[in-house]
């Protein structure tokens, strides 16, 4: 009998521990017995709900939250990330820029393009430096993953859609998701942040009772 195992996810596109953790949760899922069928449910998170339309300067902006200069902060998130497989360097995209409208094309994604939708916008994000907030760019990427352009273009510019949205992610935040990536297994036991392979390992056996939380 095949076995599975649900994973509802809450990321950002703009979070680069994202990246990491689900590049992590990839090197865990290529290790899995293939008889064990993963679904992965995606859920909005945004880390930033303020960022303006037009972006603005990340390292500035940290560096104001934070009191400092944080070019240390970053360089541990590129090590961390290079010893995942993921070749980041922050300096290749220097601003943040609001994920509604990416998020929305996310949720509504078709059967079975989720995941994979997510994280090509975390790649054009992160390692191409692309503008998130170009619906030409997101609909491109979108055609690549299940949609027609017209189709993803469409949900670019509906509002309502964007509102809901909106509305998952506040409702996240507000059910005790503060941090990302968050993923929950079989809405049993959840894991945070950009965890080793191993630990995904664990926690892939605990789902399947294969041991105990």
């Amino acid at each position: 009998m095949t076995k599975s195992i649900h994973i509802d996810l809450y990321t950002d596109i703009v979070c680069p521990w994202c990246l990491i953790g689900t590049a992590r949760l990839d090197q865990a899922l290529k290790a899995l017995d293939p008889e064990v069928k993963v679904d992965i449910t995606h859920h909005p998170f945004l880390l930033d709900p303020s960022t303006p339309r037009e972006g603005r300067n990340t390292k500035q902006w940290l560096e104001a939250k934070y009191g400092g200069d944080v070019s240390a902060m970053q360089g541990r998130v590129e090590q961390t990330a290079r010893e995942a497989g993921v070749p980041l360097d922050m300096s290749v995209q220097p601003m943040s820029y609001p994920t509604i409208e990416p998020h929305t094309l996310i949720r509504l994604a078709p059967a079975g393009h989720q995941y994979g939708l997510a994280k090509a916008y975390a790649r054009a994000y992160f390692l191409e430096g692309r503008n998130i907030t170009d619906r030409d760019l997101l609909a491109d990427i979108a055609a690549e993953h299940g949609y027609t352009r017209e189709d993803a273009l469409a949900l670019l510019a509906d509002e309502n859609e964007h509102n809901t949205t909106q509305a998952m992610a506040v409702s996240a935040a507000q059910q005790g998701v503060n941090g990302v990536p968050f993923f929950i297994f079989d809405n049993r036991f959840a894991i945070s942040g950009g965890q080793p392979p191993e630990v995904f390992a664990r926690a892939f056996r605990v789902a399947l009772g294969e041991e105990e939380i």
